[in-house]
This record gives structure tokens, sequence and C-alpha cells, in this order.
């Protein structure tokens, strides 16, 4: 007699399982796919992101004036750097040649004053040379002497001077200075003769002349006495 049957034993356990996983994973990504891709954003999602926009403007703005200012930090960094390397050549430059112009002046003025200095002992050793001439202590025997050496020291003196005058201008702005007229007084000698009238010029040549006019008269005299 056949056995009894079993339908278990023509039913593969592994496939059903499996099957029975793959719809069920349908049916999720079915319900999900439906669900998740169709619902709009909320309030206070748009909400959130607005803040969240803001916050990051907020932001890069802040780092926008940072960068602004560390650019005006490093222009005026450049500056003073272009200003200085500007400034020390200028000086450089300046002060070489200054420095050149000084030295030189001061040698041209070192020189100067050694010729001034020498001059002016040789101006005292004149000096004194021409205040010891005294005509009051000459003899008839030595004047022939006195006039010779007081002539030579006299022709030194102006010798002296008229060099000095060479090498030094001030001695010649010295002596050429023009006259300060008097205040209300004549400027020339002309302008006085113009204001004065004939009788007095007459008496002026008079003045002027009488002393050549008498030493004529006395050599005519003597002429004669000798003729005599």
């Amino acid at each position: 007699m056949s056995a009894e049957f079993d339908p278990s034993e023509f039913v593969d356990s592994d496939f059903q399982a499996a099957r029975q996983g793959s719809s069920g994973a349908t049916a999720a990504a079915s319900t999900t796919g439906a669900g998740g891709g169709s619902r709009a954003p909320s309030r206070v999602e748009v909400d959130s992101k607005v803040t969240e926009m803001q916050q990051k403007l907020v932001e890069l703005k802040h780092a926008q004036q940072e960068l602004e200012r560390e650019r005006a930090a490093l222009e005026e960094t450049r500056r003073r750097q272009s200003e200085v390397a500007t400034g020390r050549q200028e000086m450089e430059q300046h002060l070489t040649r200054g420095l050149g112009l000084l030295e030189e002046a001061e040698f041209v003025a070192r020189r100067d004053a050694e010729q001034m200095a020498k001059a002016i002992g040789e101006f005292q050793d004149a000096l004194g040379k021409v205040q010891s001439i005294h005509e009051a202590g000459w003899s008839k025997d030595n004047l022939n002497v006195e006039l010779t050496r007081a002539m030579t020291i006299l022709e030194n003196a102006r010798m002296e001077w008229n060099s000095a005058r060479l090498k030094f201008p001030v001695l010649s702005g010295a002596l050429n200075a023009d006259p300060v007229p008097s205040p209300g007084g004549p400027a020339t000698l002309q302008e006085a003769l113009q204001q004065k009238t004939y009788s007095e010029l007459c008496k002026m040549g008079l003045a002027l002349t009488w002393p050549i006019a008498l030493i004529g008269l006395a050599i005519v005299l003597v002429l004669l006495m000798r003729h005599g």
C-alpha cells in the first residue's frame, strides 16, 4: 500500500522566503516614493532656510569688511614703503651734493680765513710803521734819510693795501661806499656853486687865489731887489 502524500515535500521554502521579501521591499519603496517626492517644504523649513541664508550673508559681509580693512592696511604699508624708498634716494642725492658743496665752501672759507689772518697781521705791522713816522723829530741832517724812509714805509703800506683789496672785495666796498649827503644840503659841488651869486663866486675866487697872488708878488719883489 502506497505511503501517505505530504505536500511540504514539494514546496521550496527558500524560494518562498525570497519571494515574500522581494514583494515587501517593492511595496515599501512604492509607498516611500509616492509620499516623499511630492511633499512641499513646510513654512518652518522655509523660515529656517531664509534664516540660514541671512546668517551666511552677514558672515560674508563681515568677511568682506575684514578683507577691505586688510587691503587698506596693505595699501598704506605699500605707500609708506614707496615714500621711504623715494625719500631715501632723494635725501641721499641732496646730502651727497650738499656735503660736497659744504666741503668745498669750508675749504675756501678756511683758505680765506688764513689769508685774512695773514692780511690782518700785515696790516697791523704796516699801520705800526706808518704811525712811527714823526715829522716833528726830523732835523736838517737826517731830513733826506727820514723822507726816504717815510716814503718807503708808505709805498709798502700802499702795496699791502692794494693787494688786500684785490683779495678781499669787502675792502673795495667799504672804500667805494657813497657818502651820505647831509639833510637839506646840496648833493654835489656843482649844485652848491650853482646856488651861489656872482659876487659870492668872486669872493670865493679871491679867497682861493690871493695866496698865489701874494707868492707871485713876493717873487717879483725878490727879483727886483736882486737886480737893483
